[in-house]
């Protein structure tokens, strides 16, 4: 049944004109329609739907993220865009946000204008 389905992926928005900016420019995501409950984008097959909403409070751990084959070059290319990549503290963080995880693994966190936490990693 549903584990044969394609995902849809639901990003939530106060602001649907920044959002799309940022997710249609900045990301680089394609945009396929404004639907007048979300803005609907093709993220490589999968949709992603940012929904329109009034008030809510950002989550505060990763709601959406891209698996990367070269996450430097992309936090380098994305840096160059705009985004901001977050700084936690965490050992093994290095300037550019690039966290790596004991089993090597690499994260880096970055916010979309709504503070949704959002993230880009490399996995073994």
């Amino acid at each position: 049944m549903i584990a044969t389905s394609k995902i849809i992926a639901f990003v939530p928005t106060t602001d649907p004109a920044r959002s799309r900016a940022f997710y249609e420019d900045t990301l680089g995501l394609h945009f396929v329609k404004d639907d007048g409950f979300a803005l609907v984008f093709d993220a490589n097959g999968i949709m992603v739907r940012i929904a329109k909403g009034r008030d809510f409070k950002p989550a505060p751990y990763t709601i959406l993220g891209w698996q990367e084959s070269d996450i430097d070059g992309a936090v380098s290319e994305m840096s160059r865009q705009g985004v901001r990549f977050e700084q936690f503290g965490l050992p093994g963080q290095d300037a550019s946000g690039i966290w790596t995880a004991p089993n090597g693994d690499k994260v880096a966190w970055f916010k979309d204008p709504d503070g949704n936490m959002l993230s880009i990693s490399q996995h073994n």
